[in-house]
């Protein structure tokens, strides 16, 4: 082979190999992009994540921009894990931990408040009565007696807790899934609303948690499976719709823990002092800036004599009549008819009105949906006065989700800057009766998550009264007071 030969034939095969090479590190490097993106999918949602404002963050368990694999039925879904956003905020907790929910069972946010007691944490777990004992202290004939919604929920649980298929709870399935049971084998102080030595309040309906005297965390969700995450036995659900608000505010957090404070009274085994309820003096409005964020919040329930502009209701009425576009709401339950008057007199003055209400009680004869209709409410029968909007809207509805899911949201968008939010249904009860939490926030970074979450609620909402109860509202008053038509507390407030 001659030397040219030999040079050109050396040449192609450095040549090639350096081709080679190239389009190896090329594929390489997009593989290395490929497995980075789909690590970073893992946790992304399918939309963009919105920024939070640096001292108060918004999440949803239906939040569209996230994603995580749900702990107990190994199910990956879009949406905040809010258990988790509890469960590090606990983990982080140096001295304090003062939490008071109507229900707390999920056993791994339970572990971690155990573990922080252990660590030397001074904690303190307010309940309502109704959920104070956890399912293990219930025998199957007790159970039994239990109403038919509990009844089921109980079934569930034994379900849950079966965790090797056996058909029947070991002390070791128990001591992992039986949350309230955890904490209280810890020893963990804990009262409910039959601590001030009555049966109990209206509902000890707070959702909250304040950590560390810095740190408050509160929302519309019970610390459950059906709140948090979906029922354990239907893998199609996603939980019930809720939302947290995470604030890092030692002002804010000290008005929490007073409230706290309140009904905690002497704790466990001490004085009859604690407050819940009508028990508890009115608590002013409280006005606050944290971070350019304005705030105002406000705690029920206060007594029928109060100033109805001083009330939770009459703060909802105040910051509804300041708006000058838009209202949007998307609410559990709503009954109350002066906030349904205060409305009526914005739309009549060119504001837009969006409402979305659980479809449970969208449709009652007492809801303030029937006056947004044009329809006359029950209300209307016993007042005598008809509160049924003269220019009826058809932006009015229920939210389409999957099947054992409810609206549990309790919030209202006010000129896509305001936010009105916490445990505070839009009732009488809640006013005047629930141990509550409403807090309204002014800022545009917060409330833009507030408003992708209503645009994803309202997309394929069914809208307007159907015609039954077109029908039925067409009655005389006479005729409709056969039908029940009060609500009860369990049915204003069911929680999941």
């Amino acid at each position: 082979m001659g030397f040219l030969t030999y040079s050109r034939s050396h040449h192609q095969i450095r040549s090639l190999y350096r081709q080679f090479v190239y389009w190896f590190l090329f594929f390489s490097v997009i593989a290395l992009i490929a497995i980075a993106a789909n690590a970073c999918q893992s946790q992304a949602g399918i939309v963009p994540a919105l920024p939070q404002h640096p001292n108060i963050q918004v999440f949803f368990n239906h939040n569209q921009a996230a994603r995580y694999t749900d702990p107990y039925r190994n199910i990956e879904r879009l949406g905040d894990n809010l258990e988790r956003l509890l469960i590090d905020n606990v983990s982080k907790a140096k001295f304090s931990i003062d939490i008071a929910v109507q229900e707390l069972r999920l056993p791994n946010l339970a572990k971690s408040i155990v573990d922080a007691k252990l660590r030397g944490v001074k904690v303190r777990l307010i309940l309502e009565n109704n959920y104070s004992r956890s399912w293990s202290e219930y025998t199957p004939e007790q159970a039994e007696k239990l109403n038919a919604r509990d009844r089921d929920r109980y079934k569930e649980f034994q379900k849950f807790a079966d965790i090797n298929n056996d058909g029947r709870l070991s002390e070791d399935e128990l001591d992992r899934r039986d949350g309230l049971r955890l904490i209280k084998t810890a020893n963990v102080d804990w009262i409910d609303d039959t601590a001030d030595g009555s049966k109990g309040s209206g509902l000890m309906h707070h959702k909250f948690m304040v950590i560390d005297d810095r740190i408050v965390l509160f929302g519309s969700a019970n610390l459950t499976m059906s709140d948090i995450h979906g029922d354990f036995t239907r893998p199609e659900t996603r939980g019930n719709a809720n939302n947290f608000v995470w604030v890092d505010s030692k002002e804010l957090a000290a008005n929490f823990k007073k409230e706290f404070n309140l009904m905690w009274g002497d704790g466990p085994n001490g004085k009859l002092d604690s407050l819940f309820g009508t028990k508890k003096p009115s608590r002013k409005i409280e006005f606050m800036v944290i971070s350019g964020a304005q705030i105002r919040l406000k705690f029920s329930p206060d007594s029928e004599d109060t100033a109805r502009e001083q009330t939770s209701n009459g703060l909802i009425a105040t910051a509804i009549a300041g708006t000058k576009s838009t209202v949007d709401m998307a609410l559990f339950v709503y009954s109350d008819p002066f906030v349904s008057a205060i409305l009526e007199e914005r739309q009549q003055n060119s504001v837009q009105i969006r409402a979305l209400i659980e479809p449970q009680f969208a449709y009652r004869d007492y809801s303030s949906t029937l006056d947004m209709w044009g329809l006359q409410s029950t209300q209307d029968c016993k007042t005598g006065k008809s509160s049924a909007w003269k220019q009826p809207i058809k932006t009015v509805g229920i939210p389409n989700l999957v099947a054992g899911d409810t609206l549990h949201h309790k919030f209202a968008i006010l000129d896509r800057n305001l936010i009105l939010t916490g445990s505070h249904n839009w009732t009488h009860a809640a006013n005047y009766t629930n141990d509550e939490t409403l807090v309204a926030i002014q800022n545009d970074t917060v409330a833009a998550h507030y408003q992708r979450e209503y645009e994803r609620l309202y997309q394929d909402a069914t809208l307007g009264a159907p015609a039954k109860l077109v029908q039925t509202t067409s009655k005389s008053c006479s005729e409709r007071v056969k039908i029940k038509s009060k609500p009860t507390l369990e049915e204003l407030d069911f929680q999941t």
